[in-house]
Parts: C-alpha cells; structure tokens; sequence
C-alpha cells in the first residue's frame, strides 16, 4: 500500500505562457508498478504517477522539456525512466541512480538514451550512498560530461559544499539545499549555497519550496525570499523545476501551477525567465536544438 500522499489532481492554470524550450528539471514518474515494480527495498511507496500524467501536466503548465529524476522507489532498474526518455523521443532528459557496478559501455548506453548524471541522496531517510560511493563513480561519468545531483538537507549541506567544490564535473543542488525557511537568508546553511555563485561548476535548483518551508503551509511564502536571493545572486546557474509528483510531503500537498506562478512573480524579467526555463537546462542537459 501506498505511504506517500498522490498529487493533487487539479491544479492552477499558469499564469503566464512560458518562453520557447521552457524545461522542467525535477520531476519524477512512479510505475505503473503492475509494469514496472517498485523495488524490494525501497524506502517509500508511492502510489502510481505514470508517464501518461506528466505528460498531461507539462502540457498544461506549457513545459516542452523536462528532466526526470529517477527514484530511489524504483532503485538502480532504470527501466521506469529509460521508458519514459524513449516516449518522450527527444523530449525529456534524466537523472540516475547508477549501480556502482556499471562499466563505461553501460554508461554510453545511458548517455545515448539522454542520461545525463547521476543522483545522491544525502537525507538521512533516503540515503541510497555516501561520499565514497561519489568519488568512485565521477572519474567514470566525467568523460561523457555528466553531473553529480546531491539532495541535501539543513543537516548535511554544508559538511558537503566543501568537498563538491572539489569535483572536476558540474555539480546541482536540489531543493535549494532543503535549507530551513525559518533561518531565512543570513542562515549559515544558505549563506553557503549562496556562495555557489563564485563557484564556475555549481547549479542549483529552485524547487522544492514545501521542503524548505518551515511552515508547510499553501503557497509556502516563508520560503520566496530564499528564491529571491539566489535569483539576484546566480541566475546564470540557476535551475527550475516542479518536483511532481511531490513524494514524501509532510505538510500541505503543492499545487504546480501555483509553484510556477510563484516562480513568474518573483521573476518578471523576461531575459532572466528565459535563462533560467530554457537555456540553462539546455547547457546542462544537451537538448538537441
């Protein structure tokens, strides 16, 4: 049975068309697990958010591309995900959790069907490795140009900061560090993320308000002015994206059009809009053109 909320089946409509190639870089796509089962060790279980419904989702919302980032429900079978990049035909681009076993033929193969890095969770109730298991992999993801994606937490970000500013691939971080809200913007934890901005190889990305909000509450507020210091800080770095279909959510389930709006609001410049949505996933990802 499923211990995960689903998302919320209507949502806000976008308040605003968005610029050409616009790409949402975090999302994820559970199952069916009737075709593709969860894994036997997973540590939540989602109830399904198939293919068919983020399709539907990005079509409302005006999203053209969009990054899947593979869940920890599913392990390191990548069917779920190498699926959806095949439908997708171009569309869409991906995050893995790759088996430490993985040789560089298996890692060409990914590269060819739109992987592009590789994913570690560092929150202490989904850590699926630790920072061995990363220095291993990145000599062998560093050729094809891939990056490392850290799900941190207000509890291991700035421990982590330190040795990633040391990689020789591009780094992301999610979430805005899943730093707390409640710190607000002279917290240590975020004034670490924001020194990313000197930083030639970070990214990070805007997504995720409910999980740095300290209150949990619909529209999540306490957490914009984190957005608004990074977007004055590095919007050449930036990214953005939804999170659907919002695993794990302790408080109010987001609303991804609101989550969108929030974003437009607090970014009104169109050059600025269009750097965050479209080109920089392009850069990172490597869309075709």
């Amino acid at each position: 049975m499923p211990d995960c909320a689903p998302p919320l089946a209507e949502i806000t409509p976008a308040a605003e068309s968005l610029p050409k190639h616009a790409c949402d870089t975090h999302f994820h796509v559970f199952g069916p697990a009737d075709v593709f089962p969860y894994a036997d060790d997973r540590p939540y279980t989602p109830p399904d958010a198939p293919f068919e419904r983020l399709r539907d989702l990005h079509r409302r919302l005006g999203f053209e591309r969009g990054v899947i980032v593979h869940p920890g429900c599913h392990g390191y079978d990548l069917s779920v995900t190498l699926d959806a990049l095949d439908r997708g035909a171009g569309q869409y681009r991906a995050v893995a959790l790759l088996d430490p076993q993985a040789d560089e033929a298996r890692i060409a193969e990914l590269d060819r069907r739109g992987v592009r890095g590789v994913r570690f969770n560092f929150v202490a109730h989904l850590a699926n490795a630790g920072w061995d298991e990363l220095a291993q992999v990145v000599p062998r993801i560093a050729p094809f140009g891939w990056h490392v994606c850290i799900h941190s937490d207000q509890a291991s970000l700035e421990g982590l900061l330190p040795r990633l500013r040391t990689l020789p691939v591009p780094f992301v971080i999610d979430h805005m560090g899943r730093v707390a809200a409640a710190e607000g913007t002279q917290g240590a934890a975020f004034r670490a993320l924001l020194a990313l901005r000197d930083h030639p190889r970070a990214w990070v990305k805007i997504s995720g308000l409910d999980r740095t909000s300290s209150s949990g509450k619909r529209p999540f507020q306490d957490a914009e002015p984190l957005v608004s210091a990074l977007l004055e800080a590095m919007p050449e770095r930036l990214l953005w994206g939804t999170d659907w279909p919002h695993p794990n959510v302790r408080g109010d389930m987001p609303d991804d059009g609101e989550l969108l709006n929030t974003f437009l609001r607090l970014c009104p410049d169109a050059a600025t809009r269009r750097r965050i949505l479209a080109d920089n996933p392009h850069e990172l990802f490597r869309f075709a053109q």
